[in-house]
């Protein structure tokens, strides 16, 4: 017998609306955070006296932490419940996060943007297993557009207005 259908444009509940609100923050955060660094480059560099190789490792040290934490996490995320994870990744996430901001010497913007890569790299994963547990399969290619909406918007406003306040208050303050 086959299943019945549910109409494509089903009204989100209120708690859905707030999950998806949360989870596109949560993007535009992590996707700033990560992209902001390279139009950074020059104001960084010329502050804290690097060279080019220096300023390319600042940045690959968040991709590469990135990459390593999702490879681990990848084993034991499931046995979390998914909010606590994501909480725990985003505070991580937040504290890096600041610890860039404070960082004055190039081995703690180091040690900055690896803490930052390891916890920002696994939560988009967790907000999309998020996304399958609370969402019908109807739902989920809309929920997914509108966390896709954090990512493009971290691009199209959070790196302008990052690179306005670094140039007014400092290469840290986007942080």
């Amino acid at each position: 017998m086959p299943q019945k259908e549910l109409p494509l444009n089903q009204k989100f509940s209120s708690y859905q609306v707030l999950v998806i609100v949360l989870l596109a923050l949560t993007q535009f955060t992590v996707v700033l955070d990560f992209m902001v660094m390279s139009p950074l480059g020059d104001i960084l560099m010329k502050s804290m006296n690097m060279t080019t190789t220096q300023f390319g490792l600042v940045v690959s040290a968040y991709a590469f932490s990135a990459g390593i934490a999702g490879i681990l996490t990848a084993g034991f995320a499931d046995r979390f419940d998914r909010k606590k994870l994501l909480l725990f990744f985003y505070i991580g996430f937040i504290l890096g996060t600041l610890f860039c901001g404070i960082a004055n010497t190039y081995p703690l913007l180091i040690a900055a943007r690896i803490i930052t890569g390891i916890f920002g790299g696994v939560i988009g994963s967790i907000s999309m297993a998020i996304v399958a547990d609370l969402f019908l399969p109807q739902q989920r290619g809309r929920v997914m557009g509108f966390l896709q909406m954090g990512f493009g918007s971290s691009q199209v406003l959070g790196i302008p207005i990052s690179l306005y306040l670094a140039n007014l208050l400092g290469w840290q303050s986007p942080f």
